[in-house]
């Protein structure tokens, strides 16, 4: 195993202590990230419930009610193939330039792609240019949501002070679940007081379009918001915006900086595999158990589409419990032992969980997603936003957070619920799919811990990867 480099005891580099920042300053980082982060999963819990609901209907009619879920999530995977580009290009801008910058950006264009679907005429009216506008309007989505999440992560991870990072960048995973939460309460609401025709014909773009609403007061939180003081005082940065390559090695030479000349000379993929592996894991669960998992309980179960948004909801109400206690741990006893200790958790729960869904009675069907959720989605979610940040270096440290996270997630989250989707309907509804693909993804995590070392309480301004 490896182990977290230490920088030498006197390398001769002169590095100015962080940026100072009053508290107020952090509370409007951690409201910007918790609000931009609920904002992501608000726009994206509204479209994985409209692909499980509605969409079928509205958007791949003439086929089979099989098919049309599948076609419905195919949809929903689409917007996963521009999140690594947009964390690409904005990671890497955000590491030029700033933090606020580009998170400014963001979420400009990914809510305002979210609010456009709820104008889209639909395939009644213009045919096979319904679902191609629909599919167009997700790769936007995603191109701006493709840096949100990791900014935010990247963001807190640099304000918050090093014994509390866990749970401060809790936050983000709670803006996660607060843009779920709130996404299944409106689409709780409108399945519950609108006939299934009301639905149909305009209460499937209420939520869309109310989106704005949430949007501008982000923008607006981020607007006033300060740069990361990491950022603008690490040893790579002058004046705000980060030094080339040639710039950084001329100067790290001249000061005899050894950390950053070892940087320099990383190789940056080792640190990128157990990266990725977290990331998948958690990220394949989620895509199971928030998007597939609905169209499961109203189509092959055949329950009412109310019995789907409800457990939802009343599992992102638990987890405001789970989520800063298990970040909180992860202060205490390090990021790398609490996801060994989730992991297996979740491996052990599968099969009952699972069960317990599939049995279609509303009790046990409550109870299993809820310890599923919460343990193999949220907990993870917990220890994941503030992980990665932490294995890479300030250099590139949100180009490649951005970067994995989207990257495990296009793989994992977007192809994950078509998968189980087609297994699903392949083997007459059996719930034995959903459960291998569940350990499959649970697996990923515990191997990646062995990948790397703890990295709770690095120095952040570090240039290098802990791996």
């Amino acid at each position: 195993m490896s182990t977290s480099p230490q920088p030498p005891a006197n390398t001769g580099a002169t590095t100015a202590p962080p940026a100072q920042r009053k508290t107020s300053d952090l509370v409007r980082a951690a409201m910007s990230g918790w609000l931009g982060t609920a904002l992501e999963f608000m726009d994206f819990q509204l479209y994985s419930l409209a692909a499980g609901l509605v969409f079928s209907q509205l958007f791949f009619i003439g086929e089979s009610p099989a098919l049309a879920v599948v076609s419905a999530m195919a949809t929903y995977a689409v917007g996963y193939l521009a999140r690594p580009v947009g964390a690409w290009y904005f990671g890497r801008l955000g590491d030029r330039v700033g933090r606020t910058k580009v998170l400014f950006i963001t979420i400009a264009l990914m809510g305002g792609a979210t609010t456009l679907i709820g104008a889209l005429p639909t395939a009644h009216t213009i045919g096979i240019f319904a679902p191609i506008l629909l599919a167009v309007l997700r790769l936007v989505q995603g191109f701006g949501a493709g840096a949100e999440i990791s900014g935010a992560g990247v963001m807190l991870a640099e304000y918050a002070p090093t014994n509390r990072r866990g749970i401060i960048a809790s936050l983000v995973a709670l803006g996660t679940n607060c843009g779920t939460l709130g996404a299944s309460a409106i689409w709780g609401v409108l399945v519950a007081v609108l006939s299934e025709e009301q639905l149909l014909a305009w209460g499937w773009r209420v939520p869309f379009l109310g989106s704005a609403v949430i949007l501008l007061f982000a923008v607006w939180v981020r607007f006033r918001l300060k740069e990361s003081p990491v950022f603008e005082e690490s040893a790579h940065v002058s004046d705000g915006v980060a030094l080339t390559t040639a710039e950084i090695r001329e100067k790290a030479e001249r000061e005899n900086d050894e950390p950053m000349l070892e940087a320099l000379g990383q190789n940056r993929w080792r640190a990128m595999i157990p990266a990725f592996l977290l990331r998948f894991g958690q990220a394949g669960n989620s895509g199971l158990l928030q998007t597939y998992m609905v169209s499961f309980i109203t189509v092959t179960l055949a329950m009412s589409a109310s019995v789907g948004t409800s457990v939802v909801i009343v599992s992102s109400l638990v987890a405001f419990v789970t989520v800063p206690i298990v970040g909180a741990l992860g202060d205490k006893f390090g990021r790398r032992r609490m996801y060994q200790v989730m992991s297996v958790i979740s491996l052990v729960l599968i099969v009952p969980t699972v069960m317990a869904i599939a049995g279609a009675q509303v009790p046990q069907l409550f109870l299993g997603y809820i310890v599923m959720h919460n343990v193999s989605v949220m907990a993870l979610a917990s220890l994941e936003n503030l992980t990665l940040p932490e294995i890479f270096g300030s250099r590139h440290r949100y180009a490649a957070t951005g970067v994995i996270r989207e990257i495990a997630a296009m793989v994992a989250t977007g192809i994950g619920p078509v998968v189980v989707a087609a297994w699903v309907a392949a083997a007459s509804g059996s719930w034995i799919p959903i459960a291998i693909m569940l350990a499959l993804f649970t697996i990923c995590p515990l191997i990646g811990t062995f990948l790397m070392p703890e990295v709770a309480g690095r120095d952040l301004k570090d240039p290098r990867n802990a791996v």
